[in-house]
This record gives C-alpha cells, structure tokens and sequence, in this order.
C-alpha cells in the first residue's frame, strides 16, 4: 500500500467528526507536528504526525 502524501493546502477527512460536526480540515502546517484547520467552524489544533496518519483517512478533491 503506497503512503498518501499530503501537502500545505490540502483538504483531509478524518475518521471522528469534530464537535461542529465537520470531518474535513485543511492541513496548515506539516513537519513532526501537524497543524489544521476546521473548515466547518475554524478550529486550529496542532497534532503529532503520528497521530495525524492515524485519524487521516485521504484526500478531498472537491469539497
């Protein structure tokens, strides 16, 4: 199975919603954090990439 690479700017869905109800996030920020941005409520939290490869499930094309 071939890793997804991620860039700045894309949009990702995640397994769990967010509280407002939202699973797409823009990422922000990549290195050994990740930070991302809510696109329901514009919430930005910073997760260890660990983490993120964990909740990610893909890419969003057209949101």
């Amino acid at each position: 199975m071939d890793a997804i690479t991620y860039e700045i700017g894309d949009l990702v869905q995640v397994k769990k919603p967010h509280p407002c109800g939202s699973r797409i996030w823009e990422i922000m920020q990549l290195g050994a954090d990740v930070r991302l941005k809510c696109q329901g409520c514009g919430h930005i939290v910073m997760v260890p990439r660990v983490k993120f490869n964990r909740m990610a499930k893909g890419k969003v094309e057209n949101y």
